[in-house]
């Protein structure tokens, strides 16, 4: 076994969340798209997932959950010194979602940095990461950290195997050194699978002053190629993962991974040989909500009781590219 890498500091002080007023039942899609009743909860594993409204923008429902984030730890706004967004579509191309935010929280005069951090469904992943070098550094005191995406405004619903199962929300947490750490952390991408989850506009490759050909606005996805790349390397990295921290699976309290789908979370459950007990599915009731999915789950487990101080949780997923991901924190 490789020898454990070093573990920096990183204590969660307080998670937030923000699901959007419009719930978006199975039934109704059954209903919108013609289908027998039962069908989108049986084909899918899916009861409900939240829909943004025109003024529930990106940058709105991430300042919503990050009140809450800084109400759990008894912080203020001016008591941050760094805020990184970690969402897998961004709310403009420039300035960053962070700047917008920052902006929302009464800190457009502050100073205070702020930028993204992009690695789509794991970008709250990586941006705690960051966040925990740039605390063991000494280049920030205390960080927010936030994933906020709506990933209705661009499905494809004549796709329905991708827009049936993603929801729209955001999740935040804020962040300061302490008895907390950082156990294990990984990150792989098999770039073979570029091609299973795309989003071609917003970008310079599809130029909107040229014309957007039909599609090229909608999100793309090969759930089968997914599932297939990931699968395959899944049990692997996640042994490497836990072997970077010395940790066995016995170890792990609570899993917090993804809500990718249904069939993902059972995979998950395969991977880890763990028991569904300690996996955290949040899946029926939310559906994918892209990078906020892993932040709603981890304010979910600690607001529910799932994870409590002291003990050991694994975030973990896939994202496009397609990446693998996971870190191993003790909370």
């Amino acid at each position: 076994m490789p020898s454990p890498t070093a573990s920096p500091s990183l204590t969660i002080r307080g998670t937030g969340s923000y699901l959007p007023r419009t719930r978006l039942t199975s039934a109704q899609v059954d209903a919108m798209r013609g289908w027998a009743p039962g069908r989108c909860r049986a084909r899918y594993g899916i009861d409900a997932r939240h829909v943004a409204g025109a003024e529930e923008t990106t940058s709105f429902m991430a300042v919503e959950a990050a009140r809450r984030a800084l109400d759990m730890a008894g912080w203020t706004p001016s008591d941050l010194d760094l805020i990184l967004g970690a969402c897998g579509v961004m709310e403009q191309p420039i300035p960053s979602t962070a700047v917008l935010v920052a902006d929302r929280l009464g800190l457009g005069g502050s100073g205070v940095a702020a930028y993204d951090v992009n690695a789509t469904c794991l970008s709250f992943v990586q941006a705690l990461d960051l966040a925990a070098l740039k605390l063991a550094a000494g280049e920030a005191r205390r960080v927010l950290v936030f994933s906020s995406d709506i990933a209705s405004a661009g499905l494809d619903w004549d796709r329905p195997e991708a827009a049936a199962i993603f929801g729209d929300g955001a999740a935040a947490a804020v962040l300061e050194a302490g008895e907390g750490a950082i156990l294990a952390r990984g990150f792989e991408t098999y770039a073979e699978g570029h091609g299973a989850c795309v989003l071609a506009a917003g970008g310079t490759r599809v130029n909107p002053a040229r014309g957007i050909a039909a599609g090229e606005d909608r999100f793309r996805m090969d759930g089968a190629q997914a599932f297939r790349v990931a699968s395959r390397y899944m049990p692997a990295f996640l042994a490497r993962l836990l072997a970077r921290g010395g940790l066995d699976r016995g170890a792990i309290d609570c899993v917090l991974p993804h809500q990718a789908s249904a069939q993902a979370l059972r995979h998950a459950g395969r991977a880890l040989r763990l028991g569904r007990d300690r996996i955290v599915d949040i899946f029926a009731q939310t559906g994918n909500q892209i990078a906020a999915s892993i932040p709603t789950v981890l304010d979910h487990a600690v607001r529910t009781g799932r994870l409590r101080r002291g003990q050991t949780a694994l975030l973990m997923g896939t994202s496009a590219g397609i990446s693998l991901g996971g870190a191993v924190l003790r909370f």
